[in-house]
């Protein structure tokens, strides 16, 4: 994979519809992605040498998503509020160009709004994953 530029991440928001059609929300300056898996230590008394035994497996998964930017339009940003104030699941998709695409309903866990007298409004936001999430690679 190239080094490829922040800008080109995209954060989309599906529309409920079947097929699921997206829509690019935001472009954002800053974001982080994390995939995270809960280990069970299943050590016990037995466990050769006093090694610590996990669990395959049995974990919980998790994916975190976080990014900061600016609304592409009024709408988008209605999308993203709604969700936030409603916490419905919605089917949000992260496209990371030349390298993997993370598809998945999350709830929003945050959102903030910023601005400078003279400067765009910002905003912040934190999605939480709220069911299985797919990772495929593009």
């Amino acid at each position: 994979m190239a080094a490829q530029a922040g800008k080109d991440i995209l954060l989309k928001i599906g529309d409920g519809g079947a097929p699921q059609a997206f829509v690019t929300v935001a472009g954002l300056r800053a974001r982080a992605i994390s995939l995270n898996a809960a280990t069970i230590d299943a050590t016990d008394g037995d466990s050769t040498g006093r090694w610590r035994e996990l669990l395959a497996g049995s974990g919980v998964r998790s994916v975190a998503v976080s990014g900061a930017g600016v609304f592409r339009d009024a709408a988008s940003d209605a999308a993203v509020r709604d969700s936030f104030f409603a916490q419905t699941a919605r089917t949000w998709r992260l496209v990371i160009p030349d390298f993997a695409q993370l598809e998945g309903p999350f709830l929003v866990a945050a959102l903030e709004y910023a601005g400078e007298h003279d400067g765009e409004a910002a905003f912040a936001l934190s999605l939480a994953s709220a069911g299985a999430v797919t990772f495929t690679a593009i």
